[in-house]
């Protein structure tokens, strides 16, 4: 289960992405900034690629606040998803 502490700080990611895995879930957690808003973006994917070269299609995303409630709901949503289908994400861990 990925828990607060595995995510970085919110200084940090003012100036850069963070990216994880989890039991053959990779996930990258991005500010994103529009002249309107800046929210966090979380993603997530199967391994075994890297986000620049997994496909969109493949991609899952969630938008939150960019706050310390913004990650929290973020790890929630990442937990979700892997409880929801184990199998899978396991299975990506062979997909080499």
């Amino acid at each position: 289960m990925i828990e607060r502490k595995d995510i970085l700080t919110i200084p940090y990611l003012k100036k850069t992405t963070f990216t994880g895995s989890y039991e053959g879930m990779r996930f990258r957690f991005a500010l994103i900034k529009t002249e309107e808003e800046e929210h966090l973006e979380v993603c997530a994917w199967e391994a075994p690629y890297a986000y620049d070269f997994t496909s969109e299609e493949k991609k899952q995303r969630k938008e939150a606040a960019f706050s310390e409630e913004g990650i929290r709901e973020g790890i929630d949503w990442l937990n979700e998803l892997w409880n929801k289908e184990p199998e899978r994400w396991k299975k990506a861990l062979t997909n080499w």
